[in-house]
């Protein structure tokens, strides 16, 4: 066995302990997440490894962005190491009795890593860790959007009630009119040959002088029913001009952000598989990719389950028995994405043939059907298992392919 090199992570600094192979303490102290802390560091690793003939196993427990610079030195420098999540690195440093020190943590990863076989890390390129941020970046955005949509309905709601029932909601046009006509009292002075030329410059739709006319007709006889519960000049018609605005931004922003996903990915096989399944676009698919990461560093399907917590949890105990249920341990975002994404196959199961969408309707119609939920979790499964094939052999969905997976 290797000397161990141990850390305990927190902010700008590590408790380190070095074991040698006897798992003797031989060293215990601090080290600063600095140039001048990371140069001891590096002294540290290179004095061990000439003792040895060979580098120490060098193990930390994730601790978000403070682990972050240790893993960025580790990684520039060639050095392997095991990265342990939060959870892993409880329950096989679990004791009986255990005081809770920087320090004493440290000892308990060094001492842990003698009889537990961990796995080095695997170090995925720059583009994944890029994907992610960018994926990250765009959920991000996504949840401000929705905070602003809902205020905007909100106001909405108490100067104008009727204004939704006469653009659809989420376009262009809809929030660009928002910005004109925040309360439906400012429509009684505007004529209509006004009213159809700012509805052609809310949108870069051609509409046709009829489509301009006829919605000019619908937005003043929808003034013309409304019951405002504030008046004109009220703060809150200002703070919907602003809310649109930014609503019309923040689209125009993720739009942005999936164009650069798309750009970094095209000649990636997994964009290329994810994309050959019908139901998918280019969105979903960056988006696995960023939440996903390198899925050849799994060795199988069951693995990627337990990443996302869709492997099952099962309880047991004498007589008593908990029906299975799904771990949720895992990556929450990537299952929100893939139950999504199912509901997206099932949407468009006319146009195309799907073997996906064929099994959910075989876990329905059993004598003893699945719920919708079972089902779907059930579907993810069969497609985590048909991607993980097709992008471990470079290969595309095909539906005949598919059906004898």
């Amino acid at each position: 066995m290797n000397h161990v090199i141990a850390f305990d992570v927190s902010m700008g600094k590590s408790a380190m302990v070095i074991y040698d192979r006897h798992q003797h303490c031989v060293w215990e102290g601090e080290v600063t997440h600095t140039p001048a802390g990371f140069r001891f560091l590096k002294k540290q690793i290179e004095a061990v490894t000439h003792q040895d003939g060979r580098e120490p196993h060098l193990v930390f427990e994730a601790t978000g962005v403070y682990s972050e610079g240790l893993q960025a030195f580790l990684k520039e420098h060639g050095y392997a190491y095991s990265r342990l999540n939060p959870l892993e690195a409880k329950l096989q440093t679990a004791s009986l009795r255990r005081h809770k020190t920087d320090v004493r943590d440290a000892h308990d990863l060094a001492k842990s890593h003698f009889r537990v076989d961990r796995e080095t890390t695997y170090i995925q390129e720059d583009y994944y860790e890029q994907m992610r941020a960018l994926g990250r970046y765009y959920e991000e955005t996504d949840k401000e959007l929705c905070r602003q949509d809902n205020r905007l309905h909100a106001f909405l709601q108490l100067s104008f009630p009727t204004f939704e029932t006469v653009f659809s909601k989420n376009t262009e046009l809809f929030y660009g009119m928002v910005q004109c006509y925040p309360h439906s009292a400012l429509l009684a002075d505007v004529s209509n040959d006004e009213l159809c030329r700012q509805i052609k410059q809310a949108t870069r739709k051609r509409l046709s002088s009829r489509q301009l006319k006829e919605s000019a007709e619908a937005l003043r006889a929808a003034g013309n029913a409304s019951y405002p519960a504030i008046h004109p000049d009220d703060v809150r018609c200002r703070h919907m001009k602003q809310y649109a605005g930014r609503i019309l931004e923040l689209k125009r922003h993720k739009k942005e952000i999936i164009r650069q996903m798309v750009e970094r990915s095209r000649d990636r096989v997994e964009f290329q598989v994810f994309q050959s399944f019908p139901g998918i676009g280019e969105t979903t698919a960056v988006r696995l990719v960023g939440e996903l990461g390198d899925i050849r560093r799994f060795q199988n399907a069951k693995q990627i389950n337990a990443y996302i917590g869709i492997d099952v949890h099962r309880h047991q105990s004498g007589k008593l028995h908990h029906p299975d249920r799904i771990n949720k341990r895992g990556n929450k975002r990537l299952r929100r994405i893939l139950y999504f994404m199912i509901m997206g196959m099932l949407s468009h199961r006319r146009r195309t043939n799907n073997t996906i969408v064929e099994y959910y309707d075989h876990l329905k119609k059993q004598p003893n059907g699945k719920l919708h939920p079972v089902a779907v979790i059930a579907c993810v499964n069969k497609f985590l298992k048909v991607a993980f094939h097709l992008i471990r052999h470079g290969l595309l969905y095909q539906y005949e392919v598919g059906r004898t997976s």
